[in-house]
This record gives C-alpha cells, structure tokens and sequence, in this order.
C-alpha cells in the first residue's frame, strides 16, 4: 500500500502543508477502496462494483484533480 500511495499519489502532486496532504490521502484512500482495480481480487477493488454492461455511454468520475479517474456507464 506505501508503495502504490508513492507511486500513483504522492509523487504526482505537491502538498500546500500537512491538512493538504491529509485531504489527499483521503481521497487517494477513498479511490484505492472504492475504484482502483486489483489484481488479487480478480480486477474488482476492495469495496465490491456491480458488473455494468450495455450500450450506455461511459462517464468518468475524477479524483485527486483528475489524477486518477473511475469510468462507468451512464443511467
């Protein structure tokens, strides 16, 4: 977990003070949980996602400013 925190957070942004790089952790910790895919759990994240298919379009949710995003399909 350090290392992916490195790897895909804090090495691509600068934090403003330590209430800044809370928040950021936060939300990097909200993602890493809810939509970042794992390998070890099959491409599913720790908080399991319901299967989306159809011919809807894809929208992106954005987090940590558009460092990383979640895509799913619109309603």
């Amino acid at each position: 977990m350090i290392g992916s925190i490195r790897r895909e957070c804090t090495d691509h942004i600068v934090a403003l003070g330590e209430g800044h790089l809370r928040s950021v952790l936060r939300e990097y910790a909200e993602y890493y949980n809810t939509a970042r895919c794992h390998q070890a759990l099959g491409g599913n994240a720790p908080e399991p996602r319901p299967v989306e298919d159809g011919p809807a379009a894809v929208m992106a949710q954005s987090y940590l400013g558009g460092l990383r995003h979640r895509y799913t399909r619109a309603a």
